[in-house]
């Protein structure tokens, strides 16, 4: 069994800054991508960035120059630096992994979300 646990969520004022942490814990062989999405409020689950292995990025046009995805491999956990914040981005953000827990098994995991407020 695999676990994504997700940290810094909060509320934060327009213009601020947050950041995200999401480790992952248990019968782990490697990960592969790991990434973020967000759910707000009468909308559907988007991704707003991720990042392989090898460190490719990718990000919703959204977010572009604003957030940063990152990881440390060596912890299984990915990071995302939010600047800039707009109320548009008041949502519950979810960590996403695909985790090898078998050399040859793949499964997809879902952290339980974090609150984020853009408010003043």
């Amino acid at each position: 069994q695999v676990q994504l646990v997700e940290s810094g969520g909060g509320l934060v004022q327009p213009g601020g800054s947050l950041r995200l942490s999401c480790a992952a814990s248990g019968s782990i062989f490697s990960i592969n991508t790991m990434g973020w999405y967000r759910q707000a409020p009468g909308r559907e689950r988007e991704l707003v960035a991720d990042i392989s292995r090898l460190g490719i990025t990718n990000y919703a046009d959204f977010v572009k120059g604003r957030f940063t995805i990152s990881r440390d491999n060596a912890k299984n956990t990915v990071y995302l630096q939010m600047n800039s914040l707009k109320p548009d981005d008041t949502a519950v953000y979810y960590c996403n992994a695909d985790v090898y827990y078998r050399p040859d098994r793949l499964n997809n995991y879902w952290g339980q979300g974090t609150q984020v407020t853009v408010s003043s």
